[in-house]
């Protein structure tokens, strides 16, 4: 028996003084301190006990990356680089790339996610807008073809968990559908729809989950006369029909913008990600993402050769501290990034404390800086 005291947050609220036990790799109790027999738990503490962090959009870290991994080792670094700082479940993505490399990483990455390294795959392209592309490679976009998308869905063998798709492209529709019969959903972004086009879009697909990928980046910004997708995108996601992801990292978005959307679409409906890349946890310096050179100055990732942002540097326990700092609310900032992307992946084994879940356990200080990791009750760092 594993008995942890501290403030828990849970997606109600916090315990001030709360308590945790765990049995092998399950939490057996939760509740106030005062539910528990004196003399059998720890001394109070201000410590945060949080649930282990999910993280949807993960590119690499600690100096890989998922898209240039040559094997499973290589792929491990940036798992192993996350897990240590408190997320304890991570979707690798990938960015667009020729057909044959996509296979190969797939088929790699698959390996992965059947032995529970990580939650599954997101494919980021290959069917995305090229005027708001990004970091992708402007010679590997190409036009949505679900003979591609059945291929890479049965190549990760029941792991691939999204695909970014521009919402204007003809046949996008299509492969949202293929997407949704194996279990994934899609995720709209890196796109230079009308506001029309994304509703056109958006009510063809229907019910069913389906994500942005990384809200206002990758995509024409918001005017009041041409709004592009992003009031279609910020509608549906507060009816609740789609969940928006927002790289809360300070870089990506100005905190203002994050609270605000999170007041709009309400905390149940948006997801905390990192789009993090090989430079995730390391030093200024040069690195690699899906084969382009990418130079870290500041913390701060972006193309060698024009200068467009090439994913983050943080970690997902970074984003939650800088989104409570630009006036989220705590509990709502750790649930956007373990229950709500939990319930994406569809995984009722994690994203919360409560009795019976997995033990991913994230203990933090009160400035949420970490002091335990622990994953299925095993401690990680």
């Amino acid at each position: 028996m594993m008995t942890m005291r501290g403030r828990i947050v849970l997606p109600g609220g916090i315990i001030p003084d709360g308590v945790v036990q765990v049995r092998g790799d399950r939490i057996t109790a939760v509740g106030p301190a005062t539910d528990f027999p004196e003399g059998g738990i720890p001394d109070a503490s201000d410590d945060l006990i949080l649930p282990g962090l999910v993280d949807v959009h993960c590119h690499g870290g600690g100096g890989a990356s998922f898209p240039d991994a040559a094997n499973r080792a290589e792929a491990m670094v940036a798992v192993l680089e996350h897990r240590r700082h408190g997320t304890t479940t991570l979707v690798a993505s990938l960015v667009t790339a020729p057909p044959q490399r996509l296979r190969d990483q797939v088929g790699l990455l698959a390996t992965l996610a059947a032995a529970g390294e990580i939650a599954g795959i997101h494919l980021e392209g290959p069917f995305i807008s090229a005027a708001h592309r990004g970091a992708q490679d402007p010679d590997a976009i190409t036009a949505p073809g679900p003979g591609l998308t059945e291929e890479l869905a049965r190549l990760a063998d029941g792991h691939l968990v999204s695909m970014t798709i521009a919402p204007e492209c003809h046949g996008a529709v299509e492969v949202a559908t293929r997407l949704l019969v194996h279990g994934a959903f899609p995720s709209w972004g890196h796109t230079s729809a009308t506001a029309a086009e994304a509703a056109a879009t958006l009510r063809a697909v229907g019910e069913g989950h389906a994500t942005v990928t990384h809200l206002y980046n990758g995509m024409a910004p918001l005017h009041h006369r041409q709004p592009g997708p992003i009031l279609e995108f910020l509608a549906a996601a507060r009816q609740g029909r789609l969940t928006v992801e927002l790289i809360g990292d300070g870089v990506h978005l100005d905190p203002a913008t994050v609270r605000a959307t999170v007041e709009i679409v309400g905390p149940d409906n948006a997801v905390l990600v990192t789009d993090a890349m090989a430079g995730a946890g390391m030093a200024d310096g040069d690195y690699q993402l899906g084969g382009h050179d990418v130079a870290v100055r500041d913390g701060v990732a972006r193309l060698a050769d024009g200068g467009a942002l090439a994913g983050g540097t943080a970690h997902l326990l970074d984003v939650v501290r800088a989104t409570v700092a630009g006036g989220v609310p705590l509990v709502d900032a750790v649930s956007m990034a373990s229950a709500v992307p939990a319930r994406l992946l569809g995984r009722g084994d994690i994203g919360v404390l409560a009795v019976d879940m997995r033990a991913d356990i994230l203990v933090t200080d009160t400035d949420l800086a970490v002091k335990g990791v622990f994953r299925h009750g095993v401690l990680v760092r």
